[in-house]
């Protein structure tokens, strides 16, 4: 078996690697910021040219606060954004603690998790809209085009929750559909709640 050396000897003074070593990492195709935006969509960039993808949140503020839960969601095109209703299975679960330091969890989250439905996926239960409450975390979608099988993600998000207090979301499932996810939508539940502020980032990974 053949090995690749770096061209320099000192990892100081190495300026390039071989041809067939690959240096990974993440290219930033979009950046999109909210500014009372009733949905943010992301429909080109998301094709065969990487085979993941990771979408980033950072500070996603909802116009108003919801004491029974507000939800910050996503939901999945095979038809470049005309329709928004991929089907998906998922499971969700939870751990909290509150500014009192009451904590609580692991939970399983049966508001959370989808059974091959096209309902939008939430990812947070109880988002606080206070001027300092926010969410922010990522998703990774995986193998997009991809047309033999199942289209699978993974969220991680943290909500700085409407009662006062942290709680860490963990949320994964995959896309029952053998066509290609080509768009992606974010967006709040309640009816007229709308993204006040926050930056959503793609990225494809390599």
């Amino acid at each position: 078996m053949a090995l690749n050396f770096a061209n320099n000897n000192s990892l100081s003074a190495i300026t390039s690697l071989p041809d067939t070593i690959s240096g990974g990492g993440l290219t930033l195709l979009q950046t999109q910021t909210a500014s009372s935006s009733s949905t943010i969509s992301f429909t080109s960039g998301i094709d065969s040219t990487y085979n993941s993808y990771l979408f980033k949140f950072i500070n996603i503020h909802p116009s108003s606060t919801d004491v029974n839960g507000e939800s910050f969601w996503i939901n999945f095109s095979i038809d470049g954004g005309s329709n928004y209703n991929a089907n998906k299975t998922s499971t969700f679960f939870y751990v909290l603690n509150s500014e009192a330091d009451s904590n609580y969890g692991p939970n399983y989250y049966n508001g959370g998790d989808l059974g091959n439905s096209s309902s939008d996926q939430i990812m947070t239960s109880e988002l606080g809209g206070d001027n300092d409450q926010s969410v922010s975390g990522y998703l990774h979608l995986f193998d997009p085009s991809n047309t033999v099988g199942v289209k699978h993600f993974i969220c991680q998000v943290n909500e700085a929750r409407a009662s006062d207090g942290s709680e860490a979301n963990y949320l994964s499932g995959y896309i029952n559909s053998t066509s290609a996810v080509n768009a992606v939508r974010f967006g709040m539940t309640r009816s007229g709640e709308t993204i006040q502020s926050g930056v959503i980032k793609l990225y494809g990974v390599s």
